[in-house]
């Protein structure tokens, strides 16, 4: 009888077996399991309606069992009377409840379309790259599992996994690849991509040697796995990219969606079976987070690794409260029908009012202490215990949310916060060992990256709570939450004014604080006491600045604007926020300048030291765009599509520069960014991923000298040096800035790959067959 400790791998639904399970073990070998793991959705509605679906279903004892039961609906805040539906066979289970909904559209249901891993999670407590230990019986059937290590501990134990890298040696969307790089266990491999058979030979002998447990591809999903398929099956070499035969790679669709004011492309998308693929050009903060944090989203979500990697953390956050509510028996709603309480418009308008923020005051601040409540509105959602089910509609003196006409129950603990708590914690317990932990230490850098992989979660739980699509969302537990946060900020602000400080600033979660006998770490702890004390929450000093600057409006410089500033930490590390060296539709040619004066400046003991030398610095950047050493990848222009073409009523830049790449063939969806570059003449922009080279000399070098000296006055116009000043000084001498032509160069001499934009179509033909 097997018998081994290992990680929960990959879980799957299967035609046969129900449920197939992929381990690996802690002795280096792969196991593949199976279990009978029947599932259940409920049914809500009329007496009548009820039994026509029991009579509709009664008839199938094989694939179903029907039963009434009790469950707990936290909308209605008491337990119903719903009629279970159990379909022994999971793999079934969407098609016969899709059957179901069409044919009794007037009943509510509920469990009734989650992960599987998330219900194995729920029933066992194991979850994806769980370290766990197994028993089984002489079939392969599972017979226990039991978790070793909980999503919630600091330092799990690393999983061994065979990591396969692929990547050609150019982005396919700009250029056409002339080589697959193949890496494993320390070894690289360069095939070339015009001999196809030999490729695909190799290919599959390294797949079957090493046997990875996870593929990691750049433009896996839309250009290299569709063409590696697509020329297996035209050559008849299969490449065995699944681990479980007999099935073929499972295709998600492409999508443009609308989040949080803007509009998001995610590509299509290419799953595996018994192992994993992941897509670096196409999972959501990879740059972020990278594998490390992808594995800590897995683990704390209960997804399976290669879905964590590609949905966002929105989902993340939901996945968590359906697995707690699945552990609570409570019931996880299929299409959310709760409305918004009934209201006078007064209480709309004082309920609506979203995070506090104060105007910044303008100019160089030193001395400045930066002091942050530690996840702020998921902490209100523990603390004062704020839920779907925890809301009250009849308000008394002691429980009443301020500013709202609410009032909070807190006989018992919420959804919410029960989903919320450890998750918490855990960021809290991270962020600590973080502060602690030498930037030597070899683990620091996989903590960074699992702590930041929990903050992207955070940070969305409260967006989640008040979208109307949400499972558990409900639009007065999202004000309520509001309401305690700028009640909190406003105690942290007289905390602060109380103890001596001066205000330079409030914005949402965080306060700018400067008192002239207090610069040191140890002198600002009195004050984060003071304010833990008052609000009940955490709070922690993201450090203190040398010096800080709040930079004004664009359109009007005295006019402020609460995220746009950048300073020196004590440390001298820097931080940035709102202008150019931050934003990912700048170039990098002005991103990087501007970065480079904003250390110039940390460099010296004081900024007014830096001046010459960074108009030196401005001049020699502009003597190097003038004469055309500056490379045509460093003057990329990256924009969001944000609307289809024919919605446009004046063409942006890259709406421009979309329809110059609709010409030669290729297709761009709202969303995608798209680069280019500023020309001279109509229509003033070359789409870079155009077939044709770009003419170097038909560059807009007047356009990006504006743009480098916009950039660089907004870093130096707190030290006399606005836009005009410099300009007006940097250009004073002309002679300084010409040099003679240098020799024409290849057009892509100083071109560098570019993160992928543009998506091949994929064989449809393939794909059906695929699927």
């Amino acid at each position: 009888m097997p018998e081994f400790s290992g990680w929960l791998l990959d879980l799957f639904e299967d035609p046969r077996e129900g449920l197939i399970l992929y381990f690996i073990g802690e002795d280096g070998m792969r196991w593949r399991l199976s279990q009978s793991f029947p599932i259940t959705f409920y049914a809500l509605g009329k007496d009548a309606e009820l039994r026509a679906l029991w009579q509709h279903l009664k008839d199938r004892p094989r694939e179903i069992s029907l039963e009434r039961s009790q469950r707990m609906d936290v909308f209605k805040r008491q337990a119903v009377t719903v009629l279970a539906v159990t379909i022994n066979n999971p793999y079934e289970a969407r098609k016969i409840f899709q059957q179901t909904a069409n044919r009794f559209p007037n009943l509510e249901y509920s469990d009734a379309d989650l992960q599987i891993s998330l219900r194995f999670a729920a029933s066992t407590g194991a979850f994806p790259l769980s370290h766990c230990h197994v028993v089984a019986d002489e079939l392969h059937h599972l017979k226990e599992i039991t978790v070793l290590e909980d999503a919630w501990t600091l330092k799990s134990t690393p999983i061994p996994l065979q990591i396969l890298s692929l990547s050609p040696d150019v982005a396919p969307h700009h250029a056409r690849p002339s080589y697959l790089t193949v890496e494993i266990l320390g070894e690289t491999y360069h095939f070339d991509l015009r001999t196809w058979r030999p490729l695909l030979v190799n290919l599959r002998a390294l797949i079957q040697r090493y046997d990875p447990d996870l593929i990691l591809t750049d433009w896996g999903d839309t250009w290299l796995l569709p063409l590696l398929l697509q020329q297996s099956e035209k050559y008849h070499i299969p490449l065995g990219l699944n681990r479980e035969t007999g099935r073929c790679v499972s295709w998600r669709e492409e999508r443009t969606y609308f989040s949080y004011g803007q509009i998001v492309y995610r590509g299509q998308q290419i799953h595996l079976f018994g192992r994993c693929h992941i897509d670096r050009q196409n999972a959501v903060l990879w740059n972020d987070y990278k594998l490390d944090g992808t594995i800590e989203v897995s683990r704390v979500t209960s997804l399976p690794l290669q879905t964590s990697a590609r949905v966002s953390p929105g989902t993340g956050i939901s996945s968590i409260e359906m697995v707690t509510a699945l552990r609570q028996g409570i019931l996880v709603p299929w299409q959310k029908q709760q409305a918004e309480m009934l209201k006078p418009a007064m209480d709309l308008f004082t309920a609506d009012q979203g995070g506090l923020v104060y105007q910044p005051r303008i100019g160089v601040h030193k001395k400045v202490a930066e002091i942050d409540f530690v996840s702020l509105y998921p902490a209100i959602m523990v603390h004062f215990n704020i839920s779907p089910e925890t809301i009250l509609p009849n308000p008394t003196a002691d429980n009443l949310v301020p500013a709202l006409g609410l009032a909070i129950d807190t006989s018992q603990e919420g959804l919410i916060p029960k989903a919320l708590r450890p998750l918490l914690e855990k960021r809290i317990e991270m962020k600590k060992h973080l502060a602690s932990t030498p930037t030597w230490d070899p683990y620091r850098k996989n903590f960074k990256r699992r702590a930041s992989a929990l903050k992207w979660l955070l940070v969305t739980c409260f967006g989640y709570l008040g979208y109307k699509n949400a499972r558990f969302g409900r639009i007065e537990a999202h004000q309520a939450v509001t309401a305690y946060g700028r009640e909190a900020l406003l105690r942290a602000k007289e905390a602060a004014e109380d103890m001596g400080f001066r205000v330079i600033q409030l914005y949402v979660d965080g306060l700018w604080v400067q008192h002239p006998d207090k610069t040191q770490p140890e002198e600002i702890e009195p004050l984060l006491l003071e304010i833990q004390e008052r609000t009940g929450l955490p709070i922690s000093l993201d450090g203190i600045y040398r010096w800080v600057v709040f930079v004004g409006s664009r359109q009007n410089k005295k006019r402020p604007v609460a995220n746009r500033y950048f300073g020196v930490f004590q440390d001298g590390s820097i931080k940035v926020r709102g202008i150019d060296a931050r934003r990912r539709d700048s170039t990098p040619f002005v991103s990087d300048a501007q970065m480079h004066l904003l250390e110039l400046l940390a460099s010296k003991p004081e900024p007014e030291d830096a001046l010459p030398e960074a108009i030196r610095f401005i001049r020699e950047r502009l003597r190097t765009l003038r004469n055309g050493q500056v490379g045509l990848s460093d003057l990329l222009v990256r924009q969001r599509l944000g609307r289809k073409l024919e919605a446009y009523r004046t063409l942006s830049p890259a709406a421009r520069a979309v329809l110059q790449l609709q010409a030669a063939g290729k297709e761009m969806r709202p969303g995608q960014r798209v680069p280019f570059l500023y020309t001279m003449g109509k229509p003033g922009v070359f789409a870079w991923d155009r077939p044709q080279h770009p003419n170097p000399r038909t560059v807009d070098v007047e356009r990006y000298q504006r743009l480098l000296l916009r950039a660089a006055g907004i870093v130096l116009e707190s030290w006399g040096l606005d836009e005009e000043k410099l300009t007006e000084k940097v250009l004073s001498d002309a002679s300084q800035l010409t040099l003679p032509v240098p020799r024409k160069q290849h057009p892509l001499k100083h071109s560098r790959n570019i993160p992928g934009i543009v998506n091949p179509t994929v064989n449809p033909t393939l794909k059906n067959k695929a699927q």
